[in-house]
């Protein structure tokens, strides 16, 4: 199981990072989101 993991981790490399930064994306808008309505 775990050699299965480190597998799929090395092999999908370039794909996490995008996927981590859409994930920050995601996160910031939500936050965004849920805040302006106390702005306004």
């Amino acid at each position: 199981m775990a050699k299965q993991i480190k597998n799929v981790i090395t092999q999908s490399r370039d794909t996490l990072l995008e996927d981590a930064l859409g994930c920050a994306a995601l996160l910031v808008m939500l936050f965004v989101g849920l805040s302006l309505p106390a702005m306004i």
